[in-house]
């Protein structure tokens, strides 16, 4: 039976696959062109250059028609070879997705566990690298924004950790929910391997992905890897200088990824970073008057994309996401893996502004209300003086 309309827009509050905005959509409806003609190659060569401005780095920048998974994969069969060591990080959900698919490949994988409830320690890392004297690690992979979790990893702090160990590993990069809500610098941060996705911070639906990819990356990738086809850096690179892909690209998201690199760029980095950095203040200013608790324990890894919200023992998390969604057209994130039924979570990265966090949080404050959950009121208040800046 089909769902009843419901008035006006649904709030989709989940974190990632964000909001579209109108600019976005109207730039994609337009009719598919010859993607071997010059036309098309005046788009992908905006995109492939503007999205080296967002990834901040002067190397290549391979775009795919995948979800963020294609580019993980991507990203490991490039740069290693079957029964290769592999450090990886339990920060959350998404980090041991990454360990298992590596595992699928034929990789050895050692994965440092956490309790979900922080981002990666890079003393943890170091020490580990400093222990692997005869150097079988050969790439450090980590999550820079943990999407089940709202913790962020400070990828530099991790990078200068490997450098003071004196290892000589890759460093692989997950920021499929962060890049373009997040500061990012691939090259400056040393990273050799960045993995993204479209459907986040880059505001579009999803199906493109992407590496940006350091020389040492591809120098490794040049001397071998795993057998690839569809996924080979080298093909895509030798296209890409002429704005072309080997293979039928996206045109249409393309269309999509050339606007939405316009807007960042015309509200400026610093600034979207700053406001996500604000409106994930404001929601943690909300939990708390709320009396409940972030899951993320570290506030220096506190993610400004996301608040995943641990509810109290004996109350299910996906009956109030069920409940809010009911009564308000509002869908937030579920809890994942070991955190199903305990943790809902706030999406608050992409296209969003001021009065958009004021209806998700409202939102949020009855539906805790109309489920019996304990909380005290005055959260909406809160997250409204911090925005009003009192």
């Amino acid at each position: 039976m089909p769902t009843p309309y419901a008035a006006g827009r649904h709030f989709l509050q989940i974190p990632g696959p964000t909001n579209v905005p109108d600019r976005v959509l109207r730039a994609m409806d337009y009719p598919t062109i010859d993607h071997r003609g010059p036309q098309f190659a005046e788009i992908g060569t905006k995109c492939l250059a503007g999205m080296k401005t967002i990834f901040k780095t002067d190397s290549h920048v391979v775009i795919y028609p995948a979800s963020g998974t294609g580019a993980w994969e991507s990203a490991l069969v490039n740069t290693l070879h079957e029964g290769d060591l592999v450090l990886m990080v339990e920060t959350g959900h998404f980090a041991s997705l990454w360990h298992k698919m590596a595992s699928r490949l034929g990789l050895e994988t050692e994965f440092l566990a956490t309790d979900w409830r922080r981002g990666v320690d890079p003393q943890q890392v170091e020490d580990r690298l400093r222990a692997d004297k005869e150097d079988k690690i050969k790439a450090v992979c980590i999550v820079h924004n943990e999407t089940s979790t709202g913790s962020a990893s400070r990828v530099n702090e991790v990078r200068l950790a490997m450098n003071k160990a004196g290892h000589d590993a890759l460093l692989l990069a997950d920021t499929i929910s962060s890049l373009g809500s997040i500061d990012f610098r691939h090259d400056e941060w040393g990273v050799d391997v960045t993995v993204a996705g479209s459907q986040k911070g880059l505001m579009l639906p999803p199906g493109l992905s992407f590496n940006a990819v350091s020389e040492k990356a591809l120098a490794v990738a040049s001397k071998g890897g795993m057998r690839r086809s569809y996924w080979d850096w080298e093909e895509q690179i030798a296209a890409n200088k002429d704005g072309a892909f080997p293979f039928t690209p996206a045109t249409n998201l393309l269309y999509g990824l050339a606007e939405a690199i316009d807007m960042l760029h015309e509200e400026g980095l610093n600034n979207v970073f700053k406001r996500h950095d604000r409106h994930a203040a404001a929601t943690r200013k909300a939990v708390q008057a709320w009396g409940l608790e972030v899951l993320c324990q570290e506030p220096k890894d506190y993610s400004s994309a996301l608040t995943a919200v641990l509810l109290p023992d004996g109350h299910n998390a996906d009956a109030f996401r069920a409940g809010v969604l009911q009564n308000f057209n509002m869908s937030l994130g579920n809890g994942l893996a070991k955190l199903a039924g305990k943790v809902f979570r706030i999406g608050h990265l992409g296209d969003f502004n001021d009065l958009m966090l004021l209806g998700t949080l409202s939102g949020v404050e009855m539906g805790l209300s109309l489920a019996n959950i304990p909380h005290q009121k005055g959260g909406v208040d809160a997250a409204m003086n911090m925005l009003k800046g009192d």
